[in-house]
């Protein structure tokens, strides 16, 4: 049993890191240079969306979220590797991990694929700079608002509280782990999914504001005063993330 968590721990430090990487290096501003077609830098005109654009764009998201969301995910897939044996019909802790973190992340993939649509909206209507941030200082103040406004609301808490004590999702005995990955993985999403949104605001591959936002749902899901962060991190982040 702990030969299997040391394994995922290993695996875990690996893909986030995997996924880190190309986020450091700008991979992601630099589309011109993996054949893309540059942004329109001189006027309010939409980049031309080709299917290797849109492709290259969607893999950003989903390796995005996996390097933003399993920080905050790794306690609870540490402890379903523990529980090897536990439930009928489940292998050993490595492959209860493998498959919980595989339905885990393919919740935020197809989150993903949302927002790769919204960001071609978003493209498609000139309301995006060349930075992948949102041009109208009005709509980011309602998009920062909003966000600010659903950390105070029940379903927020709600979500929290099983993304903090995942021991109901982990106790039921019906379900394959890859399901419970994704049943996990949607309270994750129902907590996480409008602060994914102020990346719009920063620059969607603001490499700061994703080290922030990835903090801030870190502190939230594995510190006991993670509801006290819940309501304060955001503004305290926004400090940190602002333009130097």
């Amino acid at each position: 049993m702990r030969r299997d968590s040391a394994v995922v721990l290993v695996g875990l430090v690996l893909v986030v890191a995997a996924a880190w990487f190309p986020l450091l290096r700008g991979v992601g501003m630099r589309m011109d240079a993996m054949g893309m077609d540059t942004m329109d830098m001189g006027g309010d005109a939409p980049s031309r969306w080709t299917p290797g654009r849109a492709a290259l764009i969607f893999f950003m998201w989903a390796n995005m979220m996996a390097a933003m969301m399993l920080p905050g995910a790794a306690p609870t897939i540490l402890r379903v590797a523990s529980l090897t044996h536990t439930r009928s019909g489940e292998g050993s802790g490595l492959e209860n991990a493998a498959s919980f973190t595989a339905g885990y992340l393919a919740v935020w993939t197809a989150f993903s694929l949302a927002a790769t649509l919204l960001q071609w909206r978003l493209d498609r209507a000139s309301l995006l700079s060349e930075a992948m941030a949102i041009r109208s200082a009005g709509l980011a103040g309602l998009i920062l608002l909003a966000a600010g406004l659903y950390q105070l609301t029940s379903a927020k808490h709600a979500c929290l509280r099983h993304c903090q004590s995942p021991a109901d999702c982990l106790a039921e005995r019906t379900e394959t782990m890859l399901v419970t990955g994704m049943r996990y993985g949607l309270f994750c999403l129902g907590c996480c999914w409008m602060l994914m949104g102020v990346l719009f605001v920063g620059g969607v591959m603001d490499v700061w504001w994703m080290a922030a936002l990835t903090l801030l749902v870190l502190v939230e899901k594995t510190l006991p005063w993670g509801v006290w962060w819940m309501l304060h991190g955001p503004r305290v982040l926004t400090h940190v993330a602002s333009p130097r």
